[in-house]
């Protein structure tokens, strides 16, 4: 509420009086931006504060300050140049996306050290790719565990109907509104003796944080996604 018409505000003042002709262009960066954040607030992707923080970051840095910075890498991206958040983002994702390596290390780690399963029986009629994005998503904890820390997610849930019978399932994208509802039924499970007391979790990092980082290494290094598509062209 404070930030957002503050950056409009100096923005707003500072290509009027200096860059009219960039006036359209900060427009578009906007709306472009703010209906990205959107979708993806709306699809899952990310949390309110995450889409707020995207879309303040439009209205206050439009554009790489080309004026005040040289990115280390060297050449300002395009999309750095008219989409200066996309840029920020699509950083924030490389970073979010190399932890996926850490929990597959961590899982391969956590199995050659207790010798059970990573997927018991009850996965049985989960495909290769849901297992493969729970294994690099999340890994094993109890379910003592999973309810003392907040910031822990379910990434499995269970199902028992008299047609049907108990059922194990898992659950790639977590919801705030469903994890209490969850892990009390896992944890009914688990007393009951269906399942062992070794669920899949997930820690629920604030996308904020790689949004930061992104931003810092958009300011002074660059577009990541860029160079890297550059590299690989030639």
């Amino acid at each position: 509420m404070l930030f957002a018409p503050l950056a409009f505000t100096l923005t707003f003042l500072e290509v009027y009086l200096y860059k009219l002709s960039l006036l359209p262009s900060y427009g578009i960066c906007f709306g472009l931006t703010a209906a990205f954040a959107i979708i993806l607030f709306y699809s899952g992707g990310f949390g309110g504060a995450d889409a707020k923080a995207l879309m303040c970051l439009a209205l206050a840095l439009p554009f790489y300050p080309q004026n005040l910075l040289t990115p280390i890498l060297g050449e300002i991206s395009p999309i750095s140049q008219t989409l200066f958040p996309i840029t920020v983002f699509s950083n924030a994702v490389l970073f979010a996306a190399a932890t996926a390596v850490y929990m597959f290390l961590r899982n391969v780690f956590w199995h050659q050290r207790t010798g059970r399963k990573l997927f018991e029986e009850g996965y049985r009629n989960e495909s290769l790719g849901r297992r493969i994005l729970v294994l690099i998503t999340g890994y094993k904890v109890s379910t003592s565990k999973l309810k003392e820390k907040w910031h822990l997610y379910p990434l499995e849930d269970t199902e028992e109907n008299p047609e049907n019978g108990f059922k194990r399932k898992l659950v790639l994208i977590p919801k705030d509104e469903d994890r209490n509802t969850i892990v009390e039924r896992l944890t009914k499970a688990v007393e009951a003796g269906k399942i062992q007391d070794t669920v899949w979790a997930t820690p629920g990092l604030p996308m904020l944080i790689f949004i930061t980082a992104g931003l810092i290494i958009a300011l002074f290094f660059g577009d990541i996604v860029w160079t890297c598509i550059r590299l690989l062209l030639g």
